[in-house]
Formats: C-alpha cells, structure tokens, sequence
C-alpha cells in the first residue's frame, strides 16, 4: 500500500484522485437531479420518491457518508494543488489568460482560473442546502410536519432561498463548465480527434445541471400550488400529564396482575413507578 500513499503524494496522483471524485460527484448530480425532476410531476409523486427513499435508512447513511468522504477528499486535494501553485510561483501572473484553446472569456474570469473561488461557493450552497432540507436549521417552524413538496416549496419561495439557490447553481454549473473538461484530460482521455467534443461536454453539462437545479426555485415561485399548513406544537397542561401518568399506571397495574417480583417502569419525563408483587 506504500506505492499508492507515494503515488498520492504526486501532483499527477492527486489529479487523479481529484479526477475521480469529481466524476462520482457529477454522477451524484445527475442521480439527485433526476429524483428531483419528480417535483414537476406533482406532490404525490415527490413524496412517494422521497418517504421510499428515506424509508432505506441504511442506504441515506450509506451514501451520505460516501458524499462526505468525496467532498472532504475533493476539497483537501484542491486546496493542497491550489498551495503548490502558489509556492511554485509566488509571484502572480501580471495578466492572466485562459488554458483552454479558443476560450473567449477574459482569462480573470474564466472559470478554469477561478476553481478554488467557485468551489467555494459551491461549497457555501451545499452548506445551505443541507441547512434548509436535511437539518432544518434556518425554518424550523414554518415546515414543521409538512410532506417533502411542501417543505420543499416553501423554502424555496423564501426570497432570500430562492436567491441563494440560483446564484449557488450558477456557480455549480461554472465550476463543472471546466471540471468535468478537466476530467477528461487527467483521465487520459485527452485525444486531438476527440477535443472539441471534449471541450464542449463541460459546459454543455454544467448548463443541463445548473439549468436543471435552477428550475425548481423558478418553479417554486411561479407555481399556484398552495402548500398546507405547518402543525402547531401541542402543548400539554401539566394537569393533562399528571392525569396521563395515572392512567398509565393504573393500566400498568392491571397487566402485571398475577407477578410474582416487583416490576419498576421508568418515564422519558424522569417519573418511575414501582409495581409490587401480589
């Protein structure tokens, strides 16, 4: 296993490894994309995608533990590569230009001079992401209860959402504009007969992606859908508990008839009971 820590530590190895996880990455993408897509086919067929999906418990943790591996080994080895850039040359260029033959853009903005920034980026919308859908964090009480389309529907017709959302998948879609023609090249799959269609497969999936992902803020927005109501927190008189509690016991007491040791129940609210033997 030593030759493969030695090959990592090369520049060609961890452009390889980089190469890697952004093809799963993209993969990733596509597959999320698709599912997504059922949001646009109606509220019965999001839901039933997304309580089948999350009824896999084993698998969400699955692949959500494969997702953090790829980004935390992506981002490593951009930053790393970014840093030995700047070490080799300490002194910036004082114009740059672009690395891709053809390329129009003004090499300041290209996206293959501006990775590390659009990745970034990237990163912050991801963060947002799983702020809004997967830990609740920034609504909490506006999509409490709520099925996934409507929880979906009202994040995403938040203003400030939606914004975030478009400008993180124009960013997206900026940064796989070069890193998936990028992919190609380290994957050895660099060919003068076959570089324009390489070339052009970056930002023809950059735009299907981020033009996908941007649908469904657009969507959300436009959309007549009246999404239902978040459930109210039900408060419980401590009257209404204490009678509970003693239902519960007597309940208890009435099925352990017959024991012959005691029995002691303990409640998530710190009450115990003890039941004694007859």
């Amino acid at each position: 296993m030593n030759w493969v820590v030695d090959a990592l530590k090369t520049s060609v190895g961890k452009k390889l490894l980089m190469a890697c996880t952004g093809a799963l990455l993209c993969l990733f993408l596509v597959v999320h994309l698709l599912g997504n897509m059922l949001m646009l086919v109606g509220p019965d067929a999001y839901n039933g995608y997304a309580h089948t999906l999350h009824s896999q418990e084993w698998f969400v943790h699955l692949a959500e533990a494969g997702l953090l591996v790829l980004f935390v080994v992506h981002i490593w080895i951009a930053m790393e590569t970014s840093r030995e850039n700047t070490d080799a040359r300490p002194q910036q260029y004082a114009v740059k230009k672009s690395k891709i033959a053809g390329r129009k853009l003004p090499g300041a903005i290209s996206p293959e001079n501006n990775m590390l920034l659009s990745g970034g980026l990237v990163l912050a919308f991801m963060l947002l992401h799983l702020g809004d859908f997967t830990l609740n964090l920034t609504m909490p009480d506006k999509i409490a209860g709520l099925e996934p389309f409507d929880k979906a529907f009202v994040i995403m017709r938040t203003p400030v959402s939606a914004i975030a959302y478009l400008v993180g998948v124009i960013m997206l879609g900026w940064h796989l504009s070069h890193g998936v023609t990028s992919l190609f090249q380290t994957l050895g799959l660099k060919h003068p007969k076959y570089d324009p269609l390489t070339r052009r497969l970056g930002p023809v999936f950059a735009v299907i992606v981020a033009g996908g992902f941007a649908i469904f803020p657009i969507y959300a927005l436009i959309s007549p859908y009246e999404t239902a109501k978040p459930s109210p927190k039900k408060e419980v008189h401590p009257q209404h508990q204490e009678e509970s509690f003693i239902e519960t016991t007597n309940d208890l007491r009435l099925a352990l008839q017959g024991r012959t040791t005691p029995v002691l129940f303990a409640y998530g609210d710190g009450n115990s009971i003890e039941v004694p033997a007859e």
